[in-house]
Formats: structure tokens, sequence, C-alpha cells
């Protein structure tokens, strides 16, 4: 089976082409800021990277001609985990969306290439949106603001099946903590294969990160609002896109922090160890959530390529239960793995709604 798979991101495009498990290549086409300009949105950018991957493609000598072409899942509306085949309720979705990212991208593209050659089914997986809150998780303190679920679903759950795997058992049999370290961090409670809470991570919730705030005081935040100082874009970037360590360092790159902290900055080692702390916070929270019964603690995502995060989290969350670390993460191969189960048969693809 070759499968391509298709994975936009804010400055890049990921592409890669598998047979069966194994990737022929996997390359990413990145996109200047200047590029980026010329559209008005990211809908915009539809046909422009649509080419730049027929090019590549095409400079590889591969043609545009899949069993599946797959793409990584954008903002649509809060769906179940799983395999869902793009079709136009989908596609419609994503033109009408208030918030465009650019994984928003996905399946468009995917669809577009998927028809070049009649009866190629085109798919998205797991998308950031995907929503098996459960009935405590959805509320919060006032029914004017529900809890919304956005996390790192397609690499908290190929990580939680290469666990299972390496165990000798199903990932719908295990009670697991997940927590994805990136530029986000969201931080997940795995019941018997549902994600049954996790926080927030695009939106203002759960620990800061390297560059998002996290929850805040609310009756604070509230007054900043009306303060005068900043307009709401202004604000929506404090929260998320130059918050944590961002907005206390000047830098959302971990590993910079940690290269200060050993040059002796005192402050900046403050700050990382207090990221640590909220994190092992959520992650202990999750804890409750699953009754204390929790098989294991998986660490994902780029940042846990750091020894000394990943130690201190296990210094402070190792009592629930053994950490694992797995780091970095591979949504291409997460994506590929997902369009090739439901090709052999293995995993059924789901009807968006």
């Amino acid at each position: 089976m070759r499968i391509l798979v298709i994975n936009p991101g804010s400055t890049s495009t990921k592409i890669a082409v598998f047979e069966d498990e194994k990737p022929l290549f996997v390359h990413n086409i990145h996109h200047e800021p200047d590029e980026l300009a010329k559209f008005d949105d990211v809908i915009g950018q539809r046909q422009w990277r649509k080419q730049l991957v027929l090019d590549e493609l095409e400079q590889r000598g591969i043609p545009a001609e899949f069993d599946a072409v797959v793409g990584r899942g954008g903002l649509t509306k809060p769906i179940e985990g799983g395999v869902y085949g793009v079709n136009d309720a989908m596609l419609d979705d994503m033109e009408k969306v208030q918030q465009h990212h650019a994984s928003d991208l996905g399946c468009l593209i995917a669809h577009e290439i998927a028809a070049m050659k009649p009866g190629t089914p085109s798919f998205v997986a797991d998308p950031v949106t995907v929503d098996e809150l459960n009935d405590y998780a959805r509320m919060s303190g006032t029914p004017l603001l529900p809890r919304v679920s956005i996390w790192h679903a397609l690499n908290q759950r190929a990580t939680a099946r290469r666990y299972a795997k390496e165990v000798g058992c199903k990932y719908e049999d295990l009670n697991l903590i997940i927590c994805h370290l990136g530029g986000g961090i969201s931080v997940a409670a795995h019941e018997h294969g549902r994600a049954v809470d996790v926080n927030n991570a695009l939106n203002g919730e759960g620990p800061f990160t390297p560059e998002r705030a996290g929850t805040l005081p609310a009756g604070q935040l509230i007054k900043l609002c009306f303060s005068g100082k900043y307009t709401q874009q202004e604000l929506l970037t404090i929260t998320a896109g130059k918050g944590g360590l961002s907005a206390h360092l000047g830098t959302n790159n971990a590993l910079e922090v940690e290269r200060a902290m050993a040059a002796g900055d005192a402050h900046a080692k403050l700050v990382f160890d207090a990221m640590i702390y909220h994190v092992a916070k959520s992650i202990a929270a999750q804890g409750a959530v699953l009754c204390g019964k929790v098989d294991a603690i998986l660490l994902t995502g780029g940042i846990a390529h750091s020894p000394y995060l990943c130690e201190e989290l296990k210094r402070r969350v190792g009592y629930l239960a053994p950490v694992h670390v797995y780091a970095g993460e591979d949504e291409m191969g997460a994506l590929a793995l997902n369009a090739l189960a439901v090709l052999r048969g293995e995993r059924a693809a789901k009807e968006y709604k």
C-alpha cells in the first residue's frame, strides 16, 4: 500500500510517502515569511501548498497515484478520536471555521490530490479537536464557559499505542496519563482508550509552556482586558504565542533556556523549574481523574528530549506510576499507520457529520 501523508504547519508543509509501514521519504517544505505574506489567510494558501507537494513528488519521480492520501486534521467541530474519511461536510466546515490554523489545509489538500486518481480515499486521523471528555471534565464554574478539548491527540494516541505494544497489551486495556511537551503542552487522562480529561492546550488552560501562558488568574485577566492598554489581538497573542517562557525570558526555545541555566542564570532556572512544577501539578491532577489507577505516565513531544526536565518530572510524579519517555513526535508515521489500518480492514473509518 502506497500512502501520501500531508502535514501543514504554520511555516512549513511536511510530506511523506510510505509503502506499508516503511517511509520512502519524509520531507519538510519550509515557507519563508515573505511567501506567506502574499496570502490574505491560511485557506488562500491551499493551491500554492498543493502545487509545492506535487512539485516535490515530481522531482522524486513519484506519480501522484496512491492507495490513500491522509492529511493532518484541522480545527473541525469536536469529534471522537479515530480515522475519518474526508467528505463534503468536513470540507465545508474547514472553509467556514472562525479561527483558521494551517492544519485545516491537511484534509483540503489530501482530498484534492486523492481525487487525481478516481476512487482513492482521503483521510484525517485524530485531529486536535478530538473530544472525549467526561461530563465532569466538560463543566467549568459557569455554564457560559464550558471546557473545550484542543490537544495533541495524534501524537498522544500514537505514543499510547506504542507503549501498549511494548508491554504486550491493547491501548484500550490501559489507564494512562500522557503529557505532550512542546510549544504547547497537553496533559490527558486516557481511560481504556478514551481521553476523558485534557486541558485546552491552545487557548489558555493548563501549565504554562514555551510560548503559551496557560491558566491565568481570572480576575486579574479581566482587569487587564479592560485596562485599555491592549487590543484584543494583543491579549490573544500574550496568552498564546508570546506567553510562558517567551514572556519571562524572551525565547520560546527550551534548549536556549537550559544553556542559560548551565551558564548560571538563576532567573532562567527559576522560570524553567516553575514550568516543570506546573506540568507536574497537571499530571498529578489527572491521577485524581483516574482515581489513582494509573498504569503508566508517558512523556512525549520535542522538549521531552531534555534529560533535566524529564528527571524533574519523574521526581515529582513518579509516585503515581512508572514514567516512560518517548521524546519527539512521529506525526507522519502516525498518520500513515492510521490510514494503513483502514486500508487493511483493521480499523473502520468513521463518518464526519
